[in-house]
């Protein structure tokens, strides 16, 4: 998302009955109740391709909605995919090891990723500025026991100065090497924003980052930007190995075209998670996925044997089907605009037809 201008506050970690403990048993509780309305949610899609009206961009929405259930972190996502959607500024959390080598430094509304390996450290963005960098990565890392020297490489999901805005500041200070997709460094080239850095390493699709013992890989998922990235890595806890994701750019883009890029790279990335096994969902921006209130629940409980990162495969399947859905709705919404606009200026036309070209005020 772009650094929104909006200074809406909400708290972290507010109280009620949505924001409640959230452990890996309680998501698969909300998933075998959500499985239900997909299946009902499958056989209204049916009903939709049959029936003499199409599907509106409502129907999609209330389909999403009907997944999501009352599982937070879908209903997180179906409102931050929703349109008009305003970006809040939740608290800070702690630094804090999501995984045995997986931390999360954050200022509340966007978050860094560090994938802590045996040669060093890979990071997932750098927050919004070399201040961010300077006093919430470093210190987060080294409150954690990590070294900030060992990051070897910065990767930019993509082109928003939330997400590089730290950027030169650890290739300048640490070395670091900073990677993106062509497509966003063409984009930073040509807008020459704040804080952008300096072009270094390219990504290419499906790309494998090996760092000590860890491989990661980069896929495009354009359609946020042109050059969106989002990563596929092994992450573990208490020793037991999983699969996690983060999906590179959340806020679906203005242009109809672009909403179409973006729904179709949704797709395959959904059957490559499907492929790679995936059973963790991250987020860099906690807001759009129950993420902090998860980190809270962890941070309380750290040796829980139920970490509630891990969804499992059928649910981090579903987390992708209520994006494609509400991103399906956002599209059809846009034609619906368009249509309405197109409708009203024919009747405006055809009132304008009928009226004589020399009364006073026809066409002032």
């Amino acid at each position: 998302m772009n650094d929104p201008t909006a200074d809406t506050t909400r708290p972290a970690l507010p109280e009620g009955p949505r924001h409640r403990s959230l452990t890996r048993r309680r998501f698969w509780q909300f998933g075998a109740a959500a499985a239900v309305t997909a299946g009902a949610a499958s056989l209204l899609q049916g009903q939709f391709a049959g029936a003499a009206t199409a599907a509106s961009s409502q129907d999609y929405f209330d389909r999403a909605a009907k997944l999501a259930g009352d599982n937070p972190i879908l209903t997180d996502l179906v409102s931050a995919l929703t349109s008009g959607f305003t970006v809040p500024h939740p608290s800070a959390p702690d630094p804090l090891k999501i995984f045995d080598d997986v931390a999360v430094l954050s200022v509340g509304w966007v978050s860094a990723t560090a994938i802590l390996t045996s040669g060093g450290i890979i990071l997932i963005d750098s927050l919004t500025s070399p201040t961010d960098a300077q006093g919430t990565l470093v210190p987060g890392l080294k409150a954690l026991g990590a070294d900030p020297s060992t990051i070897k490489y910065v990767v930019v999901t993509h082109a928003h100065g939330d997400h590089f805005g730290g950027a030169q500041y650890l290739a300048d200070t640490y070395g670091a090497r900073v990677m993106m997709a062509p497509a966003d460094w063409t984009t930073l080239a040509t807008s020459n924003p704040a804080n952008a850095p300096a072009r270094d390493l390219d990504i290419t699709d499906g790309q494998q980052l090996t760092l000590g013992d860890t491989t990661i890989t980069l896929h495009y998922t354009p359609g946020h930007t042109p050059g969106t990235v989002s990563p596929i890595f092994p992450v573990h806890w208490q020793g037991t190995a999983h699969t996690a994701m983060l999906w590179g750019g959340t806020n679906p883009p203005t242009a109809t075209a672009d909403k179409q890029t973006y729904l179709s790279s949704a797709r395959t990335f959904g059957s490559l998670m499907k492929r790679a096994g995936v059973d963790v969902e991250l987020s860099n921006h906690p807001f759009c996925d129950y993420g902090l209130e998860r980190m809270q629940e962890l941070s309380g409980a750290p040796d829980t044997a139920d970490n509630p990162f891990v969804v499992g495969t059928a649910d981090a399947q579903l987390f992708m089907q209520v994006m494609r859905t509400m991103v399906n709705g956002r599209i059809l919404q846009d034609q619906e605009s368009s249509s309405s606009a197109a409708a009203s200026t024919a009747t405006t036309a055809v009132a304008l037809a009928g009226t004589s070209p020399g009364r006073a005020g026809c066409y002032c």
